[in-house]
């Protein structure tokens, strides 16, 4: 499943880029940024790069500074994806990094978070991230959630789907074709009680929302439209 458009223009990693900083949360070492006393919480999970993106990370202070304690767990536990390795291709690497072993954890940092009196958890997921966090969409743990450009995620996935998502997909992308994400709109449709929707960026590939070229102006500026359609839905989603 490893390709090019999936791995372009990986991210070099900054242990010490953002506004925040690293605590444990439910187990893991997380990025966190934001006030630690307001009751709407975000938690980002990111691709295969890991939690270390600067891009990630700047996500994450952005939405922080609208209100909200966000976190961004490191559920590849020190081993991002490492796009030059000829030893350890995407596919070998996946196996050491099941969404569902980063779903089972996502429960603990939800649970920490509630133990925090947490009263509403939003949760966005990039790529791989976007797995785990339709998994957590099926059960009565989050009150929103948002899939950007996603991967492995089905029709029975989000057939699934019990809050209100959205769904930022790319108009060329290999893992999310246009057919799936017009397939995902029609059964998102068709749940009527939930509220949802999917944006479909045109001219934009997988991947555009945490690996542009931070000097393409046009690149930015579609990302960043992306980064505020996942503003707002929790903003709108996630209240005291």
């Amino acid at each position: 499943m490893a390709g090019p458009q999936c791995c372009s223009n990986p991210p070099i990693l900054n242990p010490s880029s953002g506004e925040g900083h690293v605590e444990k949360v439910g187990g893991l070492d997380s990025y966190v940024s934001g006030s630690p006393n307001t009751k709407l919480a975000v938690i980002l999970i990111s691709e295969v790069f890991g939690y270390e993106a600067p891009i990630l990370r700047k996500i994450a202070d952005k939405v922080a500074a609208a209100g909200f304690f966000v976190v961004v767990p490191d559920f590849l536990h020190g081993d991002p994806f490492v796009y030059d390795n000829p030893n350890r291709p995407l596919p070998v690497w996946l196996k050491d990094h099941e969404p569902y072993k980063a779903f089972e954890e996502a429960k603990q940092v939800i649970e920490a978070l509630k133990s925090k009196d947490v009263s509403a958890i939003g949760a966005a997921g990039f790529c791989w991230g976007a797995k785990v966090v339709v998994e957590l969409s099926k059960i009565d743990l989050l009150q929103a959630s948002v899939l950007l450009h996603p991967s492995f995620v089905s029709l029975d996935d989000i057939r699934g789907v019990q809050v209100p998502i959205a769904i930022l997909g790319a108009e060329i992308d290999q893992y999310s074709p246009l057919e799936l994400l017009k397939q995902f709109e029609e059964i998102i449709a068709a749940k009527s009680v939930i509220d949802s929707y999917v944006k479909i960026f045109p001219k934009v590939a997988h991947g555009w929302t945490v690996r542009y070229d931070a000097e393409d102006e046009a690149a930015v500026k579609v990302a960043e439209e992306a980064h505020q359609n996942l503003l707002e839905w929790f903003c709108e989603h996630l209240q005291y």
